[in-house]
């Protein structure tokens, strides 16, 4: 933002660093918006371009309660209109040491299950096939209103259309273990991709305990062993850190031994950073060169093994969301959430298909949809133009002025006999050039794109 500045362009800022330490000289004289009052952009975007210097980074409460942050129902533009990403709760119950979302989110704030619920069936309404959730730590969700993750996510489940699919977010070994078989049960569920995100951070129990993660690495291994075997072929993904104040070499040897035994498919690799105002930027550094070659050293093992080379010849269904980096492929994922490279043909965009796996590379595979594969329409609607705004009323939609009046699709198959190409002749008014609404005002931009920012930009640390 110092380029805008030179430049004499305002400047809004939102999230967790300059909620955490707004007096920092950089922000000085700058707007901020803290991390439960994005839904108030518009008014700061009003002021700032005033001239005016405005800072909003209160606490909501109801009755003395913490909130869990904006609300729900707020209209936004989803980046992929396929995708909907709902933070199921802010805040955590841990006090990790290297953690700077603590200070900003502060403890541990639910969203109720029924509006968790309204906002997922608003999403199938507005053509959405997937939905992610998110939150600094999924598994601690309910906590302070009286309920639990598997409660909710059971009653996730019901409202979910044959085709549509769930992903679940990060979750900390100790929230999930009182929940392993209810977990089991739901990632089990055709609806319901078979893919959990835990972060170790480290194999070490001394490390574990420098940074008070509150769990020890047979808590890890007991999660982890247990869905494995109860949910087959189960994607696991996890975090570690490097170099965190006090490792040693043995410490960081168990880590390496630990990604050997699980060989993890995803694996995130952090080299650790001191973040001001944090316990662990006090605590005694390892040398630079040491947390750069112990990175490199995971990052070389982690590159040593091919998760996805013993399924080629398989035949899986996959969901089709996405177009790759490169735009030669469309990416679609399995029941694992394994990533599948597929012909860009855009009849297959929102679709579900059965493929055969023909190639395999480090973080994906490659599939060709079989001849006798059954394309499925998982939305129960049209889903959005890109750049529409979700969560306009029905009635402001479908009126004349704000394009071509249409109604609910059902859910559809498409058989496939021939090739691809050949079915464009059959694709689905939505599919089609033309429609789509046109923004309303530069503000309601503003506030539906910072909406998606904020809820799509959720880390387990930042």
């Amino acid at each position: 933002f110092r380029k805008a500045q030179e430049e004499k362009k305002k400047i809004v800022l939102a999230g967790c660093v300059p909620q955490a330490q707004p007096r920092q000289e950089y922000l000085k004289g700058l707007s901020i918006i803290g991390v439960q009052q994005i839904d108030r952009v518009v008014e700061v975007v009003e002021e700032t371009i005033k001239g005016h210097s405005v800072r909003l980074l209160g606490q909501k409460k109801n009755n003395g309660k913490r909130l869990g942050g904006a609300r729900l129902d707020l209209p936004k533009i989803r980046k992929n209109p396929l995708i909907e990403i709902i933070s199921i709760n802010t805040g955590c119950l841990n006090a990790c040491t290297y953690c700077k979302t603590k200070h900003a989110r502060g403890d541990l704030a639910s969203y109720p299950v029924e509006e968790l619920v309204d906002r997922a069936k608003q999403s199938f309404q507005e053509g959405v096939c997937e939905i992610w959730l998110t939150s600094e730590d999924t598994g601690a969700y309910g906590r302070d209103i009286g309920t639990d993750l598997p409660t909710l996510l059971w009653k996730l489940v019901e409202v979910i259309p044959e085709g549509a699919m769930l992903r679940l977010g990060m979750t900390n070994p100790p929230y999930i273990l009182e929940h392993l078989e209810e977990m089991a049960k739901i990632l089990n569920h055709p609806r319901v991709y078979a893919f959990l995100h835990i972060p170790v951070q480290s194999a070490s129990d001394s490390v574990l305990m420098d940074m008070k993660r509150e769990y020890c690495v047979a808590d890890f291994k007991q999660v982890v062993d247990f869905l494995k075997e109860k949910v087959p072929g189960i994607t696991i993904a996890t975090d570690i850190i490097c170099g965190f104040p006090g490792e040693t070499d043995e410490d960081f040897q168990e880590t390496m031994r630990l990604v050997e035994l699980y060989r993890f498919p995803s694996l995130f690799i952090n080299q650790f950073y001191p973040r001001p105002g944090t316990p662990a930027a006090k605590m005694p550094q390892v040398p630079a060169a040491v947390k750069k070659q112990r990175t490199k050293d995971l990052s070389q093992l982690f590159h040593s093994y091919n998760p996805y080379d013993h399924k080629v010849g398989e035949r899986q269904r996959v969901l089709v969301t996405e177009e790759s980096f490169d735009s030669n492929y469309y990416v679609a994922h399995n029941p694992f959430y394994e990533q599948v490279l597929v012909p860009k043909e855009p009849l297959l965009m929102g679709k579900m298909v059965e493929v055969s796996i023909y190639e395999t590379g480090k973080h994906f595979m490659k599939g060709q949809p079989v001849s006798d594969a059954r394309v499925h329409t998982a939305s129960i609607s049209r889903p959005l133009a890109k750049g529409e705004v979700s969560g306009l009323t029905e009635e402001f939609r479908c009126s004349p002025q704000n394009g071509t009046n249409w109604k609910a699709q059902p859910s559809a198959e498409i058989p496939v006999k021939t090739r691809l190409s050949s079915w464009m002749a059959l694709q689905l008014p939505w599919q089609q050039e033309g429609g789509g609404l046109k923004i309303l005002s530069v503000s309601l931009a503003l506030l539906a794109v910072l909406v998606m920012f904020y809820y799509g930009g959720m880390k387990t640390e930042l």
